[in-house]
């Protein structure tokens, strides 16, 4: 039954005629339940989970495990466009998560892309403007206009400047925290984390003037001190590498996804997207 702020006053009305203090409590109560249960919530009915993929690097050949080859990419794009999928900016997804924002469509995919390989310039890009599709690039700034193999800041203006691309973090310089734990005393690795998270958010607003509140976590490693640490940071969500679809029964910083390769085209890629809902 749905009431609304009517059938309040009309219950709590009732109750003040009978006269009985107790049966009138009863009857805000219920009225109150009601209005409440009336509400419609993000997350009623069953939840729709989105497919998280992730890209590195691209180009004419494969020259590593990492690498896709700019034909295979383009062909996945048209695969999803001619199956009827649809690309969505992942802050939508993680808006959906986090209980703030509805639910995605159906049939929706995330496109990722980490580090910040030139090739994202060169090879992804014309096809995210071929294809107008919303992707989100998780940079390390430190390599950003330094090393050979990384983009510049200028690029990255570029691409942020299109409205298809979002910039977020991948920590400072994609440190092993596995291995810096062991490394170093406790006192030190915190101060390290520290530096990590927060100088990247740091650099990345004060070249491209952007807000930065989302983490991929280097190589996927996390615990739940980094969790922590990446919270107090001040940001809101972040992805690993784990191939299951990302939904609301997942931990918001640590939302799987799906490492692509070059393998993954046709039925391959076909059968990673076929989940909806849990």
């Amino acid at each position: 039954m749905k009431l609304g702020s009517s059938g309040l006053f009309l219950q709590t009305g009732r109750a003040q005629r009978m006269g009985k203090p107790g049966m009138r409590v009863v009857w805000q109560m219920v009225s109150l339940l009601a209005i409440f249960f009336a509400i419609p919530a993000w997350g009623s009915g069953a939840e729709r989970v989105v497919p998280i993929l992730l890209y590195h690097r691209f180009g004419p050949v494969v020259r590593d495990t990492m690498t896709v080859r700019t034909m295979v990419f383009a062909a996945q794009m048209e695969y999803l466009r001619s199956h009827g999928y649809r690309i969505v900016p992942l802050k939508e997804v993680v808006a959906y998560i986090r209980g703030v924002g509805p639910p995605p469509p159906p049939h929706s995919v995330v496109i990722t892309a980490d580090d910040g390989h030139q090739s994202v310039y060169t090879d992804m890009f014309p096809l995210v403007q071929h294809y107008h599709i919303p992707v989100t690039l998780f940079i390390y700034p430190s390599a950003i206009s330094r090393a050979s193999y990384a983009l510049t800041w200028d690029e990255l203006r570029i691409m942020r400047d299109s409205g298809l691309v979002d910039i977020q973090s991948h920590t400072y310089w994609h440190p092993n925290f596995k291995t810096e734990k062991k490394r170093l005393a406790p006192q030190a690795y915190e101060k390290f984390v520290a530096m990590q998270l927060e100088k990247s958010r740091a650099k990345l607003d004060q070249e491209l003037g952007i807000k930065v509140d989302m983490l991929a976590w280097p190589f996927g490693i996390y615990d739940e001190g980094l969790i922590k640490s990446a919270v107090a940071a001040g940001y809101i969500a972040a992805c690993t590498m784990v191939r299951a679809p990302a939904g609301p029964s997942d931990n918001v910083m640590a939302l799987p996804r799906y490492l692509i390769t070059d393998q993954d085209t046709g039925k391959t890629l076909g059968r990673l997207l076929t989940t909806d809902s849990r």
